[in-house]
């Protein structure tokens, strides 16, 4: 019964319960959900469920090597970060968590531009909450521009679907070639999620306002849906790979001067995401490989960081740089933890960071393109600097 549901439905259905229940079996019952939700990943690659509504063909769950491994780390992403927040009381913010990551796990398996747009636009409206959650003045003002950006996003997405749809041309989410005005509006939809260059204020300025809970799970989720999204439609578009090269080398200045060290990891987030980003536009079998491996692995440790920074943050009350020192002796196991993730982070050879981008940078030595692997291997210099060292230092 649960497996023929979309992954990422049932995770919807169950945040509805979540006012409902108790402290400790509302962390129990999430886990339960993800779990089906999970379970749903089993019915193999295909076509699984299909909607027909006025004359179009609504492709709600399509599975195939693409949607695999990110539909896995969605759902360990969103079972490690219950785990991680089952001292947290406020029903509210378990129900945001839940259903993000149900939205984000949904829109991985559509099919078609309408599918996409409701979860996409999902994923906006439920995460937001996650900001909301702190309740200061500044994350309002941070909420409040965060969404503009994710609804924008979303309604350029829709926009280019209806203009596709005008013209008598598939809905189907495939790849497409950069060139009409909607395969344009496509395009920028798409680069707001993933934060590029100009359009990347949103995440800087909202991640670290969220909880230490909600931040977490805001590094998992939306930004990795749009790597998928981009590897989904315009692999091999070589803009991507002049937008990714900015993408791993501006956010590396800001990240150094940065005193809050949660701002940090968001600016080093950016920074990710650009190895990511010129690996689609690379879009040869072992660049693309390196996308997905690298958006998978960087799931896992950027959780790490945000996490061993929530920990400080809820110990010590506050997380700017200057105010901390010598916390290794009282906190050894985030210590620990935080280590870990800045050498994952930063490509230590034998950390899951070094295998990722090492694909990304072969194929990138593969195509001949000089300027860009060296701004690439600038721009890993800088992680190392920033995330590698400033971060566990202080």
């Amino acid at each position: 019964m649960f497996a023929s549901l979309p992954p990422g439905i049932i995770m919807l259905l169950g945040a509805c319960a979540v006012p409902f229940i108790p402290h400790v079996s509302r962390q129990l019952w999430m886990l339960v959900m993800i779990g089906l939700s999970a379970w749903g990943l089993s019915t193999g690659e295909g076509i699984h469920a299909i909607w027909h509504v006025m004359g179009y063909e609504l492709i709600l769950y399509r599975a195939d090597a693409l949607t695999l491994p990110f539909g896995i780390i969605f759902h360990l992403a969103a079972a490690l970060n219950v785990i991680y927040s089952w001292h947290d009381q406020k029903w509210q913010e378990h129900t945001a968590s839940l259903s993000y990551a149900g939205a984000a796990i949904a829109a991985l398996h559509a099919g078609d531009l309408i599918t996409l747009f409701i979860w996409w636009e999902a994923t906006a409206i439920t995460s937001v909450f996650l900001i909301l959650a702190s309740n200061t003045e500044r994350a309002r003002k941070a909420s409040m521009r965060y969404l503009i950006f994710q609804v924008t996003s979303g309604v350029l997405l829709l926009c280019g679907a209806a203009i596709l749809a005008a013209n008598g041309q598939s809905i189907l989410f495939e790849k497409m070639e950069l060139g009409s005005l909607a395969s344009w509006f496509i395009f920028i939809a798409l680069g707001i999620k993933a934060a590029f260059p100009f359009l990347n204020g949103w995440l800087q300025d909202a991640y670290p306002e969220a909880t230490p809970t909600g931040t977490v799970a805001l590094s998992a989720f939306t930004t990795k849906l749009a790597i998928y999204a981009l590897a989904r439609a315009f692999p091999g578009t070589e803009y991507l790979i002049w937008i990714g090269a900015s993408m791993t080398a501006l956010p590396v200045f800001f990240a150094v001067i940065e005193n809050d060290l949660r701002r940090v990891l968001a600016f080093s987030l950016n920074n990710q995401l650009g190895f990511m980003v010129v690996a689609v536009g690379i879009g040869s079998e072992l660049a693309i490989n390196g996308a997905v491996a690298h958006a998978f692995v960087h799931i896992i440790y950027k959780a790490l960081l945000f996490m061993s920074m929530g920990a400080v943050l809820h110990q010590v009350g506050t997380i700017k740089a200057s105010a901390l020192g010598g916390l290794y002796r009282q906190m050894p196991f985030t210590m620990v933890c935080c280590v870990i993730g800045a050498m994952s982070i930063s490509a230590f050879p034998l950390f899951s960071g070094f295998v990722a981008k090492s694909l990304t940078m072969s194929a990138l030595g593969d195509t001949g393109i000089v300027w860009a692997y060296f701004v690439l291997l600038f721009a890993s210099a800088g992680v190392l600097e920033h995330s590698g060292i400033k971060i566990p230092y202080f």
